[in-house]
């Protein structure tokens, strides 16, 4: 059984992924805030107990005894000295210990304990275990971790110049209160995060909404379009990628709403053309009697009448086939060989006073066999409106950027009011110029395809002398 999970809007889409980048960027700031304070209270602490035991070791090798004026002879009165003269800093402790104070896990009178901002009860000195195994151990650096905090310390030992007992100075620092500061300013950081995803988040779902609002109305649009009603368009604001995306829609509805109405318009004349056929076919089949003549005759009114429908349906085809990119595949041409081609192709079609009225000797991008179809289209055309004897002339002019191909006659010429009409399909005008006039007025609609195809134009104008001159102007280029 196939499960359909729920459907997530691109508005929510956007506002989670734009929530998730947030939230791992700001929780990064913070988290390397708090790495950068611990950091910075770690180098800060090693630098003071470096300096205050450095300060203690040049004191030990320089200092001198201000009551005999001469060097310290035991740790006791050299620590005691010492202390006297020093100033804790807040959360350190400075503490001077000998043997026999080491050895009660205490310290001595040589002892002196800072106040500032220390408990009683986080105070190192009052730690005896601790400051035993403080003196005893043999590392000068070291971290002691207490359930009241971790302590960072320092060790100078003390060696007697004379009989008197071991000491040592110790330099103590309480990290807690740094530490926790570092937290705060983390979990601060935390908050102040928080207050700003939620603040994007009402930002960002109206932008949001604002920003794909179109794409809305593009997705209402296409719900709501039928064949029928093909003419809504999506207001277009703005200069951004979604009124690029509106115009590209509205483009494309006015690309469908013309092939829906060409497609009505060719179905129906479609429709009619073949109607006429299918109708005599039918006719003279049901009227059909025994006799052979009569048979005969039938025959070969309904066999002309299938060879014209053929006719018609392969147009159609051909019609059909304007609409791809492949219709016409150009290459380049020799346009005076394609010219006499065309005309030797042509003067076989009636029996007319045939002429090469010019040829351009030049390069074109054309496709040659479209091209000749058009031509002896138009020539056949040609045949059909003028008697024999009469000129037909066919020919090819170049100008700066598009060459000429035409085929002109001295026929009765076209009427001014059919001009515009006779290039469109199944449609032979309001008069025709001769008596031979037929087809299914498809012929010119499939010469103005193939110029089309080719960017190009067909062009109808009147015959020096009269008649009608009609001429493909195409591009030269690929």
């Amino acid at each position: 059984m196939t499960v359909s999970l729920p459907r997530i809007s691109a508005r929510v889409r956007i506002l989670l992924w734009l929530l998730v980048v947030m939230a791992v960027a700001l929780g990064a700031v913070a988290v390397t805030v708090r790495s950068i304070l611990l950091r910075d209270v770690d180098h800060r602490i090693s630098r003071l107990l470096t300096q205050e035991t450095g300060e203690f070791a040049n004191f030990v090798e320089q200092g001198v005894d201000p009551d005999t004026g001469s060097r310290f002879g035991e740790p006791h009165r050299l620590l005691r000295v010492y202390l006297q003269r020093q100033y804790a800093d807040p959360d350190e402790e400075l503490l001077g210990l000998t043997r026999a104070a080491a050895g009660r896990a205490a310290a001595g009178p040589a002892v002196i304990r800072q106040q500032r901002d220390l408990p009683a009860s986080t105070a190192l000195w009052r730690d005896r275990a601790a400051l035993a195994r403080i003196f005893d151990s043999t590392e000068s650096f070291g971290t002691l971790h207490r359930p009241r905090g971790e302590l960072r310390w320092a060790k100078v030992p003390v060696s007697p110049l004379g009989d008197g007992p071991d000491g040592a100075l110790v330099v103590a620092f309480h990290a807690d209160r740094e530490q926790d500061f570092a937290d705060e300013t983390f979990w601060t950081l935390l908050a102040l995060s928080g207050i700003a995803l939620l603040m994007t988040s009402g930002v960002g779902w109206a932008v949001a909404g604002r920003i794909l609002a179109p794409v809305r109305v593009v997705r209402t649009t296409a719900a709501e379009l039928t064949e029928q009603d093909l003419t809504r368009r999506i207001p277009v604001e703005g200069r951004d990628d979604i009124a690029a995306l509106a115009e590209t829609f509205n483009g494309m509805l006015d690309r469908l709403e013309q092939a829906f109405a060409a497609q009505r318009v060719f179905v129906d004349d479609a429709g009619h053309e073949l109607r006429t056929p299918i109708t005599i076919v039918r006719g003279h089949l049901e009227l059909m009697g025994d006799d052979p003549a009569d048979r005969e005759e039938t025959v070969r009114l309904v066999t002309d009448e299938l060879d014209r429908m053929s006719r018609i349906v392969e147009d159609l085809l051909l019609l059909a086939g304007a609409e791809r990119p492949d219709f016409v595949r150009p290459e380049p041409v020799q346009l005076a060989e394609l010219t006499a081609d065309v005309f030797v192709k042509a003067r076989t079609l009636g029996d007319r006073e045939w002429l090469l009225d010019g040829v351009a000797d030049c390069e074109a991008h054309l496709d040659p066999q479209r091209i000749t179809q058009a031509m002896v289209q138009l020539a056949q055309n040609a045949v059909q409106h003028t008697v024999p004897g009469q000129k037909i002339r066919i020919g090819s002019r170049r100008y700066e950027d598009r060459v000429e191909l035409y085929v002109a006659d001295n026929g009765p010429g076209i009427p001014p009011q059919d001009a515009d009409v006779i290039f469109e399909r199944f449609r032979r005008g309001t008069a025709r110029r001769g008596a031979r006039a037929g087809g299914a007025g498809l012929g010119l609609a499939i010469v103005k395809a193939i110029a089309e195809g080719h960017r190009g134009r067909v062009a109808l104008s009147r015959t020096d002398g009269g008649g009608a001159t009609f001429s493909l102007i195409l591009e030269t280029g690929p």
